[in-house]
């Protein structure tokens, strides 16, 4: 999306929620080299409970383009992990 994203992430047991985040926003600022606010304070905190919740947020995220008319279909928007470009990590096994 032009002006947000959306993450479903696991961090790695020993690393928490908050820090994580603190290492995307950190990285990403320092490699943008602005001094313009990019980040808002906070962020939206889910813990995904199921397979079907998961599904649910997953389905949300690839149909958010189409919802902004950025695309048609969800793999053919670039920057989406519906595009067959951008492989990811299956889901969770502990969600079934």
């Amino acid at each position: 999306m032009p002006d947000h994203i959306h993450l479903l992430l696991t961090p790695e047991p020993e690393i928490s929620l908050e820090k994580a985040m603190q290492y995307i926003k950190g990285t990403f600022s320092f490699r943008l080299k602005s001094k313009l606010d990019v980040w808002e304070r906070s962020y939206t905190n889910h813990r995904i409970n199921d397979a079907n919740d998961y599904t649910t947020h997953l389905t949300y995220i690839h149909q958010n383009p189409i919802q902004a008319n950025l695309t048609t279909q969800p793999e053919l928007y670039p920057h989406s992990s519906a595009n067959p470009t951008h492989p990811t990590d299956p889901s969770s096994t502990h969600l079934s």
